[in-house]
Parts: C-alpha cells; structure tokens; sequence
C-alpha cells in the first residue's frame, strides 16, 4: 500500500508523492509516484506524463510522514503567504 509523504530535495522545492515502501538504509535510490509540488501542480522539470521517479538518497535532504489514517482522512495542505499583502 502506498504511503504520501513530502520528500525534500537538496536545493528544489518539496514533492509530494506516494512511497511503495520506506528506504532501507543500504538503499542507494528512492522511488516515488505521482510526484507533484505541494500546491498539486505538476512540477517544472519533470514531462507532463511522468509518474514514477527515481531519486539518488544523495539528492535527498528528508522525508516527511504522516499518520496512516491522518493522511487519508486530511488533505494535505500548505499555506503559502501573498507577499503582496504585507
């Protein structure tokens, strides 16, 4: 079963994304799917059609997770402030 979690890269913005399975730590690389910004916009350097990525854990700074039951009953949700407004 998949998991969301908000995966931090190394100098990029946060991905939201569904993790098959957690990394072990001998692992090299992370898998991710239906990857997408933390607005659900599709993000900058990836195609339009990509689903699955692979990450080398080098370019990887954190992975946030959520309560199992928390994630499916919530949106995920971020609250970006309008600088104009200040």
């Amino acid at each position: 079963m998949a998991r969301t979690v908000i995966v931090h890269l190394l100098n990029e913005d946060p991905i939201v994304a569904e993790l098959e399975r957690m990394p072990e730590p001998g692992d090299t690389s992370i898998y991710i799917l239906d990857p997408r910004r933390t607005d659900g916009k599709p993000i900058r350097y990836l195609s339009d059609a990509t689903s699955t990525v692979i990450f080398p854990m080098h370019r990887i700074s954190s992975i946030e997770l959520f309560d199992e039951e928390r994630a499916a009953e919530e949106d995920i949700t971020f609250f970006i402030p309008d600088e104009q407004s200040s």
